[in-house]
This record gives C-alpha cells, structure tokens and sequence, in this order.
C-alpha cells in the first residue's frame, strides 16, 4: 500500500504540531503538510491532494464546517476527520451531512486518536484493493464502526461523567425510599444541582422514575426512584 498523504487544518501551531508528532508514529502516514487558515487548507489540499485531512472547525477566516462544501466539490476523495471543540450540534449535522469520517471533540485521549486512525488506514487499505468489492471486504468496512461505538461505550452527554453517574446510581440503589437531589448531592459530596443534573439525566433515560411530593409547608419536592 502506498504511504497515506496526510494534511492538518488547525489554527493553534502548537496543537498542530502534536497531530503532526502522533501521525509520524504511523509507518503508513506522511504529513505532507499543515495549514492555519481556511484559504491556505483549500491551497494545501490543491498542492498536495492528500488522502486524509484533520480539519478544526474554528480557523480565523471561516469556520472548517463552511469549508466541507468547498473541499467536497474539489477534492472528492479526501477523508476528513474533525478534530475540535465545538459541540454545537448543527455543526455536527453538518459534519455528516458532507460525509465526515469521524468527529472528535477537544481534549482527545491518544488512545481515542490512535483507535480511530487505526481505523481509517483499515478503511483505506480495504479500499485500495484493485478489482471490485466483495461481501467480505463491506462487512470490514462497516463493521468498524460497530467495534468503534462498542470499546467507546455509552456516549454522555455534556456535564454528565461516568464516575459520578455510577456514584449516583450507588447512593440511589442503596435506598429503599427515593430521594431527593439535596440528598443525593450530600450523600455523593456534591452540590444540589449537579446531584439534579444526573438524576434529570437518568430520569430522561427511564433509569429513574420520579414523584412529587408535598412537605409539611406545601412546597413541592422531587423525588427519585430506582426503576
């Protein structure tokens, strides 16, 4: 297989410098060069044509999501991974709507780089195949993604950790009554509102179900109950 052409978009020298470092750890991959701006990336793209591209969304001229239209109509083949730290969700639809490979939100373990880059020179090696695909060859394609989402696990959402969630779940499954997000907050050592945070997560989830409850005041209070 010949060497992987690879280009990065990134606005911060530095944190392009580190995607640089880690791609030259794979024998399969030249970086053929990087850019920090949306005109120089399309400039980079037209002299090098690279097969992969680490793209930022936030460049100084345009955003890197208002360039997947401009690289699709002019460099077709290219694969893009987003690398970044916007989480807006439009930009994501976006993202997948111009055929991205993978999206990676700011900070990225090494070990999560490292699983998808894996996974595209798989892809790529697949693809580079002469002659016409078989069933095999899809299924190998298609199955990365299933192994991908299976070793990442559950994705949360934003304000929402595994360790503290399972903490949560602890202190709730230890009850025979529900209680309350004061009470959960005091049992995990955490504040009111971020207890209410996990347990509006679980709720939404149909982990927990909920009752309200008047005290001896008449104020309403929620309660949480292990389903």
């Amino acid at each position: 297989m010949k060497l992987i052409k690879a280009a990065i978009a990134e606005d911060d020298f530095r944190i392009a410098g580190i995607h640089e470092k880690f791609l030259q750890k794979f024998s399969e991959i030249r970086v053929v060069g990087k850019a920090l701006t949306g005109e120089n990336t399309l400039q980079l793209l037209k002299d090098t044509n690279p097969d992969l591209l680490l793209l930022d969304v936030y460049l100084p001229d345009m955003l890197g999501s208002e360039l997947l239209p401009l690289i699709r109509e002019r460099f077709q083949g290219i694969t893009i991974i987003m690398i970044t730290a916007a989480t807006d969700k439009e930009i994501l639809e976006k993202a997948l709507g111009y055929g991205v490979d993978n999206y990676l939100i700011k900070p990225v373990t090494q070990e999560r780089f490292e699983e998808v880059i894996q996974s595209f020179i798989k892809k790529h090696a697949l693809l580079s195949v002469n002659g016409p695909v078989n069933q095999d060859i899809v299924d190998q394609i298609f199955k990365k993604s299933k192994q991908e989402q299976s070793k990442k696990g559950t994705a949360y959402p934003k304000g929402i950790d595994e360790i503290t969630l399972k903490k949560v779940k602890a202190v709730l499954e230890s009850q025979q009554q529900g209680m309350s997000a004061e009470e959960v907050g005091n049992a995990i050592g955490a504040s009111r509102i971020t207890a209410r945070r996990y347990l509006e997560y679980m709720s939404s989830v149909n982990e927990l179900r909920t009752e309200v409850v008047y005290g001896i005041v008449g104020r309403p209070e929620k309660k949480y109950y292990p389903v």
